[in-house]
């Protein structure tokens, strides 16, 4: 396929695109930046346009993208799951900060990454009509990991994110899906963002916390 035959492809769905792609999208953009500033609104926005990008891969596309249709269903509860835990406070502090991940946590985390591809796989190809089931199995079990470790503010999720847009430009330029292609594209530059941006709070917070200790000796 030439660039010019791309070019016109891409403009055709753009222009066929139907309004729950385009307010997922929306939705969603907004929902990465906040989280990039470590704002609650990361989860209300994100629940919008989850839930929206759950019913274009279940019903507007064909076949279905099963495995992401069902990881937005998933990002739902983790949104509920992860607002709850951005919210709790001990004593004043913030029961979740912005952190690292231990190491146990990182190799649960992996784990948890490796598990649920073989598993997303298996089912793909053993009970739908999926043409895709690599590429949307890697998409949903990175994602699965990226969004367990964002609900405990962990850094790494950012990383998770990064290997999960790479991985899903190619498949929604597959299957016809344009704004999101594109916004997979600004997805992986945001997260990119964020992985520094946090990296940056981090740093700032624990020079704050030596200085207090400091302070109090």
């Amino acid at each position: 396929m030439s660039l010019s035959e791309i070019y016109h492809l891409f403009i055709q769905n753009i222009r066929e695109t139907k309004w729950p792609e385009w307010v997922s999208t929306f939705t969603q953009i907004a929902s990465v930046l906040y989280a990039r500033k470590n704002n609650i609104l990361v989860y209300p926005t994100g629940i919008i346009g989850v839930l929206l990008a759950a019913y274009v891969y279940f019903f507007l596309i064909h076949p279905p993208l099963y495995a992401d249709a069902s990881l937005n269903i998933y990002y739902f509860a983790m949104s509920v799951y992860g607002w709850y835990n951005w919210v709790q406070k001990k004593n004043g502090d913030t029961v979740y900060p912005i952190s690292w991940c231990s190491k146990k946590e990182l190799s649960f985390g992996i784990g948890f990454f490796f598990l649920f591809w073989a598993l997303i796989y298996f089912v793909l190809i053993q009970f739908t009509n999926s043409n895709t089931p690599i590429l949307d199995s890697l998409v949903s079990s990175s994602a699965i990991t990226a969004m367990w470790w964002m609900a405990k503010r962990k850094i790494e999720n950012w990383l998770a994110w990064i290997f999960s847009n790479i991985i899903a430009i190619p498949l929604n330029f597959y299957k016809g899906l344009m704004l999101f292609t594109l916004m997979y594209v600004l997805f992986l530059l945001l997260a990119w963002w964020g992985y520094t941006e946090w990296k940056k709070k981090y740093k700032s917070a624990n020079s704050e916390l030596i200085g207090k200790l400091r302070l109090s000796l």
